[in-house]
C-alpha cells in the first residue's frame, strides 16, 4: 500500500514566531587595524549565530589586490562565501567603487527576496553610502518584510542628510501596515538619528526596548561607542544582545547586534 503524502508544513501563527536578526559591520574581512585576514572565521562565527536574517556593512565585493595576496582569499564576492549553504537568499549594494575593488552593505535572507535596489544617499564624492533596500516574504507574517541595511556617514552633516533620505524612502516605498526593520552601522554616538527615526516615523530601537539604552558596540574589545542599531515596526522584542569579547574581537572592530523577534 502506497504511503500517504507528507502533510505540508504551515507556517507558524503570528504569535509564535521568532524572527532572529543580526546586524554586523564586518571591517571587509579583517581584523581591527587590519592585522589578519578573518573572512573564513567569520563566516564560521556567522554561521554559529544562526540569524534568519543579516545585515552587514563594508562588505568587500572584490578586491583584486587582496586576491593575489591572500592564498585563501574567496574566490566568489564576500556576500556570496558569507551565504553559502546558509542563507540561499542575498542582495548587495556596491557603495564604493576604486580601481582595485568595490564595497558596499549586503543582506543575506533564509526567506525570498521579492525585491531588492540600492539608492546612492552620498552627502559628497569622498564617502560613498547607499540605502540597501530589500522586501522579504517571511512565512507567518501576512505582508513582505521590509529590511533596510544601512551605514551612515562619519560626520554629522551627512548623516542629517542619509537620515532624512531613509526616512522619506520609508514613506514612499513601505506601506503604512508593513513591518520594517532598518539596521547597520549609524556612527551616530550622539543618538540624533534615532531620535528622528523615533519621531518622524515611529520606529523602535531594539535593544533600547529592552535595556533602556543604545547598545555598545564599538570597538568590539572593549565597546565605548553605541553605533550598530536594530530599528522596528512592526514587531515586539523578546531578546537583544551584543556579541563581544572573543571570538568577535579577533574578527572585526564592531560587535555584532542580534535579536529575537515576535509580530506585534
Amino acid at each position: 500500500m502506497p504511503a500517504a503524502p507528507a502533510a505540508a508544513v504551515e507556517p507558524l501563527p503570528s504569535e509564535r514566531m521568532n524572527l532572529h536578526i543580526a546586524t554586523y559591520n564586518i571591517h571587509k574581512g579583517f581584523s581591527h587595524f587590519n592585522r589578519r585576514m578573518m573572512v573564513h572565521e567569520l563566516r564560521d562565527q556567522l554561521r554559529a549565530l544562526g540569524a534568519d536574517i543579516v545585515f552587514l556593512q563594508e562588505v568587500q565585493g572584490m578586491h583584486h589586490r587582496h586576491a593575489s595576496r591572500f592564498e585563501n582569499w574567496p574566490i566568489e564576492p564576500q556576500y556570496e562565501f558569507l551565504a553559502d549553504q546558509v542563507w540561499p537568499e542575498f542582495a548587495y549594494g556596491r557603495n564604493v567603487v576604486y580601481d582595485h575593488g568595490h564595497h558596499g552593505n549586503a543582506v543575506l535572507s533564509r526567506y525570498p527576496i521579492v525585491n531588492a535596489e540600492n539608492e546612492d544617499v552620498s552627502s559628497h564624492e569622498f564617502e560613498r553610502r547607499g540605502l540597501l533596500h530589500c522586501e522579504i516574504k517571511v512565512p507567518g507574517l501576512d505582508r513582505n518584510l521590509h529590511c533596510i541595511c544601512v551605514h551612515l556617514a562619519l560626520n554629522e552633516r551627512g548623516r542629517r542628510h542619509q537620515v532624512g533620505a531613509l526616512i522619506k524612502r520609508i514613506e514612499r516605498e513601505c506601506p503604512a501596515d508593513a513591518p520594517v526593520i532598518v539596521a547597520g552601522d549609524f556612527n551616530d554616538w550622539r543618538n540624533l538619528a534615532g531620535k528622528r527615526l523615533a519621531v518622524e516615523l515611529g520606529l523602535r530601537e531594539a535593544h533600547t526596548d529592552q535595556f533602556g539604552r543604545v547598545a555598545r558596540s564599538f570597538p568590539c574589545a572593549f565597546p565605548l561607542l553605541r553605533l550598530d542599531r536594530i530599528y522596528l515596526r512592526g514587531f515586539r522584542v523578546n531578546h537583544t544582545e551584543v556579541h563581544r569579547g572573543r571570538p568577535w574581537s579577533r574578527i572585526s572592530d564592531h560587535a555584532p547586534v542580534s535579536a529575537h523577534l515576535q509580530p506585534a
